[in-house]
């Protein structure tokens, strides 16, 4: 399963679930937060792993990088790689 498809069923799982929804929520609070988010996930049959999880960010930024005048040094600044841990829990808070 790609980490899209994760991502996109455990949404869905949590927008129906409101306890899931919280406990997803929660892992801000703790010491690991991606790796017990990635627990969550694994353990709510959307195998995630944290790699995987920082992995994807990286090569979506490094991609649009690229894309950008040949992604010398003199490509554009970008706002950074996107952290899909992080984009995944605002979207579920504003729900």
């Amino acid at each position: 399963m790609e980490v899209w498809e994760a991502l996109d069923g455990l949404k869905k799982k949590a927008r129906c679930n409101p306890a899931l929804k919280e406990k997803l929520l929660g892992t801000k609070k703790h010491e690991n937060p991606v790796s017990t988010f990635c627990r969550i996930s694994t353990e709510e049959g959307f195998p995630l792993y944290e790699m995987d999880l920082i992995a994807c960010g990286e090569d979506s930024y490094a991609s649009m990088k690229r894309s950008t005048n040949g992604g010398g040094e003199n490509s554009p600044m970008l706002q950074g790689e996107d952290d899909y841990y992080e984009l995944f829990l605002t979207e579920l808070e504003q729900e």
